[in-house]
This record gives C-alpha cells, structure tokens and sequence, in this order.
C-alpha cells in the first residue's frame, strides 16, 4: 500500500498539516512541530505562508 500525505484526522492541534506530515515522514509529529516552530522563527516567519499554502494544497484523511 502507497503512503499518501494527507491531513490528519487522529493527530491534529490545529488544521491536522503537521500531525499528517510527521505521519508521513515517520517521526513524531510533536517533533514535526516543534522544527516547524523554530524554522518558522529563524526564517523571518515565512513558515506561516508555507503553512497556508499546505493547509489548502493538502487533502483531508478520508479514513474518519
């Protein structure tokens, strides 16, 4: 079976992007996070527009 990167249903905080990227990707999405966090603060916070973007491209987890 094919991983697919999609939102996540189970392991969301806010729109479910991280927790399906960390799912994805194989690691803990608290870790996914918290890279997030910091790349967003050391890149001038473009990490804010990167997340917009993959909140709309990113399609939901139709495994409800």
């Amino acid at each position: 079976m094919q991983k697919k990167l999609v939102k996540s249903s189970t392991n969301k905080t806010l729109t479910g992007v991280l927790g399906g990227l960390g799912e994805y990707l194989g690691f803990d999405p608290t870790i996914v996070r918290v890279a997030y966090v910091l790349l967003t603060f050391f890149t001038c916070f473009s990490g804010i527009i990167v997340y917009i973007i993959l909140c709309l491209v990113i399609p939901k987890d139709n495994n409800c």
